[in-house]
């Protein structure tokens, strides 16, 4: 079974900044919940074929590896990745479009197919969840790059 969960949210900001800010591996702990560290494997720009590397968090404070390729790098409108949610395969990226030149239309998608003891879930759970977690890293995106560019034209 797979299943595709979208968040999608308009950015007071520039398509460049946006971009910028997402491709920047190393600031993903400010926006995604589960990662601790982040970084490419060799310092490499994202480039399709690139590792990302990351510590992620685990319950009762213990954290462990994880890494995902980069599937597809469209500079400045998409990015996309796969890697395992667990003992499952799974996708992800985002999808950059301007509004404006001063506005973004950002959209986050995560497509997973589950596999052995996690199509046990019920109906929808997992999906929710991903959905819910998926939705707050929009917000914090959204949040971080904003106030970013609030900060450098107040400058």
């Amino acid at each position: 079974m797979t299943f595709r969960t979208e968040s999608r949210l308009k950015i007071d900001s520039s398509v460049g900044e946006v971009w910028a800010y997402v491709c920047d591996v190393g600031r993903w702990p400010e926006w995604a919940p589960t990662v601790l560290e982040c970084r490419v494997r060799g310092g490499d720009p994202l480039q399709p074929g690139s590792r990302v590397e990351q510590r992620a968090k685990l319950i009762l404070g213990m954290s462990r590896s994880r890494s995902q390729e980069v599937t597809a790098v469209e500079a400045p409108r998409h990015v996309a990745f796969a890697g395992p949610l667990g003992i499952s395969a799974a996708r992800w990226g985002m999808e950059l479009e301007p509004v404006d030149d001063r506005q973004t239309d950002a959209m986050m998608w995560i497509e997973v197919d589950l596999a052995g003891i996690m199509r046990v879930f019920p109906g929808g759970a997992l999906q929710g969840r991903i959905q819910r977690v998926s939705d707050g890293e929009m917000v914090a995106i959204k949040a971080a790059v904003e106030s970013a560019a609030r900060g450098g034209a107040e400058s």
